[in-house]
């Protein structure tokens, strides 16, 4: 990869399997797969709608007399170039590609997120995270990367100040969500699939029908907090728990002290045959 950030700071670096790139809004930067198969990237935006524009079309949106007066050269130099506007998000390459030595380096626009020494880490699953504190790139977005074993799920939570956007990248597993109306919709994800959930909507995420999941998912705040279940309970006295569920002191459970969420939990009841069935349609 190659990224010229303003203020004419050039970079040059090369990204695998784990790695994560970030750039920022407006910078030049280019993809080149210098491998030996295709390369696949997972790549979110900030916006809801992001746009860009190639450099080809850049200049295509200038005359040859501007483009000659810009770089010094004659009008038979430009004569090959196309003269369009026209993005092709993808190009040919002729003979080898050419990577510098200093490419691989270390380099403040990647982050090795499976390196990482998961922060949240137990038997049954564990979080990296790519968030601001960890990665000084980001400033107004953040990742996880999330592996749950078949006998953990990810505890009920709402995230209260961000959107959630996630890509399955292996297994399988069932989401339940709630909309303000009362509604409940649960979806089934499969690899490959990608999901998303609406600011502060209750949600939950739970294997089903593989042995472990792992998720990549991205939120559109530099910082993501969640509110979980087992902590919203241990918020409260037991009479205003009975009161909020319509039952005597006496017939409510004997909840956990809980003052910390603790985001994934180990499943140690079966799972519940619930829900409609269909799967998340991939976008």
């Amino acid at each position: 990869m190659s990224v010229l950030d303003t203020g004419t700071k050039f970079s040059s670096f090369t990204v695998s399997a784990g790695e994560m790139f970030h750039i920022d809004s407006g910078s030049l930067h280019h993809i080149e797969n210098i491998g030996d198969e295709v390369a696949e990237f997972i790549i979110a935006f900030r916006s809801e709608r992001p746009e860009d524009f190639g450099l080809g079309a850049a200049f295509g949106a200038m005359t040859d007399a501007v483009l000659r007066n810009t770089y010094g050269l004659s009008a038979s130099d430009f004569a090959s170039l196309r003269r369009d506007t026209t993005d092709w998000p993808l190009a040919a390459r002729e003979g080898h590609p050419v990577v510098p030595s200093t490419a691989y380096f270390s380099d403040p626009h990647k982050f090795a997120i499976e390196s990482q020494s998961a922060p949240i880490s137990i038997a049954v699953g564990s979080a990296r995270l790519a968030r601001v504190q960890f990665w000084p790139a980001l400033s107004d977005l953040s990742m996880y990367s999330l592996r749950i074993r078949e006998d953990g799920m990810r505890e009920p939570h709402w995230p209260p100040v961000t959107a959630e956007m996630g890509y399955v990248h292996r297994g399988s597993a069932r989401m339940t969500l709630m909309d303000p109306d009362g509604s409940v919709d649960t979806w089934y994800l499969e690899e490959g699939d990608v999901y998303f959930i609406p600011r502060a909507y209750p949600d939950h995420i739970e294997v089903v029908g593989s042995d472990d999941i792992h998720f990549l998912i991205f939120f559109d705040q530099p910082t993501p907090g969640d509110i979980g279940y087992r902590a919203s309970v241990s918020a409260y006295t037991r009479e205003v728990l009975a009161a909020t569920f319509n039952t005597h002191l006496s017939a409510l459970p004997a909840f956990p002290f809980t003052n910390s969420d603790p985001l994934i939990v180990t499943r140690v009841n079966p799972v519940d045959q619930y829900g409609t069935g269909e799967k998340v349609p991939a976008l």
